[in-house]
C-alpha cells in the first residue's frame, strides 16, 4: 500500500490548468468564495439530482423511461424525502460517513478506522455495502473486505454513488482524489466497482478548473486502466456521442447490447435488474454528454436511462454543478433546497449546510498538502494531470452458467439442505428469518463441499447486520461438486430460507442456437 500512495502523491505532479480544456498553467488560482460555491454547487447537486430519480429507481430495468412519462418536480419534492423517506439520500448520508471520519481524525485517518465507522453506522445497506459491513464486522477488514472472493458484490456501483467526497475535497488534483479513493473504494468494492468511484471522483476532481464538460468526461478516464471494462464502457459512450452529439438513446442501446451483462451480483446474473457499476456509470456519462451542460437536460437523460435512476442523476448533477457553481444552478432546480439545508441526513449529526462549510475546510487542507497555498482569500492550487490506477479483475475466468431455485428451509427439524453444481464456482442467496416478537439471533450453518467442512456461516437474523448471501466459492475443480448445509442449531420460531443458486463455470458457454 506505501508503494501505490508514492505512486499517486508523487508520480503524476501536474501541469496545472487554466479555465479552459485545451490550455494548461502551472498553477490555479480560485478564491476561498468560488471554491465554496463549486463546493456548495456539488453537495447541492447531489440531493437534486436523488430526489428527482427517487421515484423511478430500479423501476425501469433494462429499458429507458419513455419522454412520454412525466416525472414531477417541485419545491415540496425534497423535504418530502427527507421527512418520509431519508433512505433515498444513501449515496450522499455513506459519503458523509467518510467525511465525518476526515474531520475528526484528520486527512491521514486510515482506511481500517473508516471501515469501523461505516460498518458500525446505523444506516440499513445493500448490495457490496452490506457485504463489506458484514466481513468487518466479522474481521475482514480492507481491502480483503471489499474483494471479489470475500464479496460477490464487488463490481457494484456502491462506491460509484458515494466516492463524490473524494472529487470535492480535491479540487483539481486527480491523482489525489485517487489515492483516497483506491483505500476507501476497497473497503466495499474491487476492480470495475472501485473504477466507478475513482472516474467520479475525477470528473468532480477536473469540474472545479474546467467549463468543458466533454474534456472532463473524456480527461477523468485517463484515471481508469485502459484494459478494464469500466474503462472501454466509458470510453463506447465517448465515441457514441462524437458520432452523433444529438441522439442519447441511440448510445443507450448501444449500451445495452454491449454491457448489461452482470456476471457478479447475484442480484443481477441471468435477471433484468443491473446495479453494477459500469452500466450505470455509462448512464451517469450519457446523461452529461447529451446534456450538453444544460442541468436540467443533464439530470434527465441520466435518469431516464434507467437502473440506479436516482443514483446515476445525482452523480451527473453534483459533478456539473460543480462546474457552474452553486449560484448557477437554475432557481428551477433549487426550488425547495432552502427547506432541507440545515435539516440533519439520517443517521448523520451533518447537513447540507455544513457539509459545506466542512467541504471546504477539507479541500482547503488538501490544496497544502498537495503543494498549494493560501494567500489571503486566494488558493494557488498545484494542478495534477490524471494517472491511471493500477488494474485489478473481478470474476476473471468465471462464466455464470445457470441460475435456479433451491427453496428449502433449514429449521429446527429439518436443519440439512444438499444439492448439487457442475462447474468451478457458486453462490447461494438466502436469509435468517423469525418470527414477529421474537429476538434477533446468529444463527450458524456449517457449509460442506464434496464432504469437506468448508466453512462456519454466521447468519443474523438482524437486517442491519445480515450476510447478503448465505455461502459461496469461486475456486472449486471444474465439474461436479457436492454442497451440504447443516445447521448448528435453528430454535423454534426461526429458520434460513435458501433461494437461488447461481453456477459458474470456467468454461465459456457458447451462443445460443435458435431453429
Amino acid at each position: 500500500m506505501n508503494q501505490l500512495k508514492l505512486f499517486f502523491f508523487y508520480g503524476a505532479i501536474a501541469l496545472l490548468s487554466c479555465n479552459v480544456g485545451d490550455t494548461f498553467a502551472k498553477d490555479y488560482k480560485i478564491s476561498k468564495g468560488e471554491l465554496l460555491n463549486k463546493i456548495k454547487g456539488g453537495w447541492a447537486g447531489q440531493v437534486i439530482g436523488c430526489t428527482y430519480g427517487g421515484p423511478t429507481e430500479f423501476k425501469w430495468n433494462g429499458t429507458m423511461i419513455g419522454e412520454e412519462i412525466g416525472i414531477p418536480w417541485d419545491g415540496s419534492r425534497m423535504s418530502w424525502y427527507y421527512k418520509n423517506s431519508p433512505g433515498l439520500y444513501d449515496d450522499v448520508y455513506m459519503d458523509l460517513t467518510f467525511v465525518q471520519v476526515f474531520d475528526k481524525y484528520g486527512l491521514d485517518a486510515p482506511d481500517s478506522l473508516h471501515a469501523k465507522y461505516f460498518a458500525n453506522a446505523g444506516y440499513p445497506l445493500w448490495h457490496a455495502n452490506q457485504a463489506a459491513r458484514y466481513n468487518i464486522l466479522n474481521g475482514i477488514m480492507p481491502p480483503e473486505s471489499g474483494h471479489w472472493k470475500n464479496n460477490p458484490h464487488a463490481d457494484d456501483i456502491d462506491f460509484q454513488i458515494e466516492a463524490d467526497f473524494a472529487g470535492l475535497m480535491s479540487p483539481a488534483m486527480v491523482n489525489a482524489a485517487s489515492e483516497i479513493g483506491w483505500r476507501i473504494g476497497h473497503i466495499m468494492n474491487y476492480g470495475d466497482g472501485v473504477y466507478g468511484g475513482i472516474y467520479v471522483a475525477a470528473m468532480y476532481a477536473l469540474a472545479f478548473v474546467h467549463n468543458d464538460i466533454e474534456f472532463i468526461v473524456e480527461e477523468a478516464l485517463k484515471s481508469i486502466p485502459k484494459q478494464s471494462n469500466y474503462y472501454q464502457c466509458i470510453a463506447d459512450m465517448i465515441q457514441c456521442y462524437r458520432e452523433d452529439p444529438n441522439d442519447w438513446k441511440k448510445a443507450w442501446f448501444e449500451a445495452q447490447k454491449k454491457w448489461t451483462s452482470d456476471i457478479g451480483c447475484p442480484d443481477g446474473v441471468f435477471m433484468p435488474f443491473n446495479i453494477d457499476a459500469t452500466i450505470n456509470g455509462a448512464y451517469i456519462v450519457i446523461g452529461l454528454l447529451y446534456g450538453k451542460g444544460d442541468y436540467g437536460a443533464t439530470i434527465d437523460i441520466s435518469t431516464r436511462c434507467g437502473y440506479d435512476s436516482d443514483c446515476n442523476p445525482a452523480n451527473a448533477a453534483g459533478i456539473l454543478g460543480t462546474m457552474i457553481g452553486y449560484d448557477k444552478i437554475p432557481a428551477y432546480w433549487k426550488q425547495g433546497l432552502d427547506k432541507v439545508e440545515d435539516l440533519n441526513f439520517a443517521h448523520t449529526e451533518m447537513s447540507l449546510n455544513k457539509v459545506y462549510e466542512t467541504g471546504l475546510r477539507h479541500a482547503g487542507e488538501m490544496i497544502v498538502r498537495n503543494g498549494g497555498r493560501l494567500d489571503g482569500d486566494m488558493f494557488t492550487i498545484k494542478y495534477q494531470q490524471p494517472e491511471p490506477v493500477p488494474f485489478e479483475k473481478s470474476f476473471e475466468g468465471l462464466y455464470p452458467v445457470e441460475r435456479r431455485r433451491i427453496g428449502s428451509s433449514l429449521t429446527r427439524k429439518n436443519r440439512e439442505v444438499t444439492f448439487k453444481i457442475n462447474g468451478s464456482g457458486f453462490v447461494l442467496g438466502g436469509r435468517a428469518m423469525k418470527n414477529n416478537n421474537l429476538p434477533d439471533v446468529v444463527l450458524e450453518i456449517e457449509v460442506y463441499i464434496n464432504g469437506n467442512l468448508y466453512e462456519v456461516a454466521k447468519i443474523p437474523t438482524d437486517n442491519r447486520v445480515r450476510r447478503h448471501e448465505l455461502t459461496w466459492n469461486y475456486d472449486l475443480k471444474e465439474g461436479e461438486n457436492n454442497i451440504t448445509l447443516k445447521a448448528k442449531e435453528i430454535p423454534d420460531g426461526y429458520r434460513i430460507e435458501t433461494q437461488d443458486v447461481i453456477e459458474y463455470s470456467k468454461n465459456k458457454p457458447g451462443k445460443l442456437i435458435y431453429y
